[in-house]
């Protein structure tokens, strides 16, 4: 009786032991390979991204003056852009594959660094050596910074790994926890996006949010439809779920609705205060839903979770040094003032419309009305006299208007 119950026994305590091992953390050598294949693959795509867009900026700069506006189509450095781009971020969204999300998401400031790099080798304008240290000394500061918090990342980050299987993505899905998450998200998100278009609030930080909660769903959703690939190839198929299709598709919706809200900042703002901003933001948003979502954390001591927040305060300061010293854009001004023009908005004014001082001469551009000038080039007025009326009950004759002679 005991050694025919004891099977069973077993059997009944191997799901116990099974649960207990996917919500705890690896700690052999492989889940620290895994970190490190996913870390390189993103680092990789990353700096790919970087130089294919540097590429196509190129290209547009080169063409910036044709007639054409899709010529740059006909030349072999934007192609090879847009091929570079492709492998980019093929890489990135393998390396979600691989490594915990919270450790892959802070990564991008690597992208941040190349561009930077980038712009101060492939420089035109030739620089003083003190007008140099002045402009770029917070940018060599920042790329510094940036790798230090990179480092303690890569180091530091979260070891937790996880089948990305169907049956374990409904299992978070549903989850207390992420559930509670999103209804925090989603009422911030409609408050966001009230006080945006209803109430016009146009700040940097309202718009840059709601592209930070769309992005934190967007990589929760790349990572689950990345790993349900990789755990197909490795031989047992995720892709007839109904799971991985309805990550799919909000993977798609996100980025659509992410780049929407990016594209209509990028016509308020800088480049570069969206590019520190929007990092900050965005990684914070997606470290959170990982944490939630994935459980990234669970089973961390407290030294590696507080090395990596150090990491990614560091990464966040090196990238708002590097995007604060950008040299900002002019402005076209036109050469004739348009606040000397009653009624017409100023480009500066936000809106409100500029009258002109009354007390002051006029001028047109650079040319003034000068009382010492002869009266022949003095403007002439044209003086307008109402006739008499005719009789009663026919038709007011129209003004008449008197012509100037030169003796008056």
């Amino acid at each position: 009786m005991e050694g025919g119950n004891s099977p069973s026994l077993q059997l009944q305590q191997l799901p116990l032991a099974t649960a207990a091992v996917s919500v705890q953390p690896h700690t052999d050598s492989f889940s620290y390979k895994e970190n490190l294949i996913g870390a390189l693959l993103a680092i990789f795509g990353h700096l790919v991204s970087s130089i294919a867009l540097n590429l196509q900026k190129y290209s547009h700069i080169r063409l910036a003056g044709s007639k054409d506006p899709r010529a740059y189509f006909r030349t072999k450095t934007w192609w090879s852009g847009f091929v570079l781009l492709l492998l980019g971020e093929l890489g990135v969204f393998c390396s979600y594959a691989f490594a915990p999300l919270s450790l892959i998401v802070p990564l991008s400031a690597v992208s941040v660094v190349a561009s930077a790099i980038i712009g101060i080798i492939f420089i035109k304008e030739k620089w003083k050596p003190k007008e140099f240290l002045r402009r770029y000394v917070l940018s060599f500061v920042g790329c510094g910074l940036a790798v230090v918090g990179t480092y303690l990342l890569v180091t530091f980050g979260p070891n937790s790994h996880e089948k990305m299987t169907a049956e374990n993505i409904t299992r978070h899905l549903v989850s207390w926890p992420f559930l509670l998450y999103m209804l925090v998200e989603i009422i911030v998100f409609c408050l966001l996006l009230y006080f945006y278009k209803e109430r016009n609030a146009n700040y940097i930080v309202i718009i840059l949010l709601l592209v930070a909660l769309l992005g934190s769903m967007t990589v929760v959703t790349v990572k689950a439809v990345a790993g349900m690939i990789l755990v197909s190839i490795q031989g047992t198929l995720q892709l007839d779920s109904p799971i991985f299709y309805i990550m799919l598709v909000c993977m798609a919706a996100t980025a659509i609705y992410q780049a929407t809200f990016l594209a209509q900042a990028s016509q308020l703002y800088d480049s570069a205060q969206i590019s520190s901003i929007g990092y900050i933001l965005s990684t914070t948003a997606a470290i959170s839903a990982g944490a939630t979502f994935y459980l990234d954390f669970m089973g961390e001591d407290v030294l590696h979770i507080c090395m990596f927040a150090l990491g990614c305060l560091i990464a966040f300061l090196g990238v708002f040094l590097i995007t604060r010293n950008r040299k900002k854009p002019v402005p076209f001004e036109p050469y004739i003032s348009m606040d000397a023009m009653p009624g017409m908005q100023n480009m500066h004014d936000k809106g409100i419309a500029v009258q002109p001082d009354l007390k002051a001469s006029f001028s047109y551009g650079a040319l003034e009305n000068n009382d010492s000038m002869p009266e022949i080039y003095t403007p002439a007025t044209l003086p307008i006299v109402q006739e008499q009326h005719g009789p009663k009950g026919g038709p007011a004759p129209p003004y008449r208007v008197l012509e100037h002679s030169k003796k008056e």
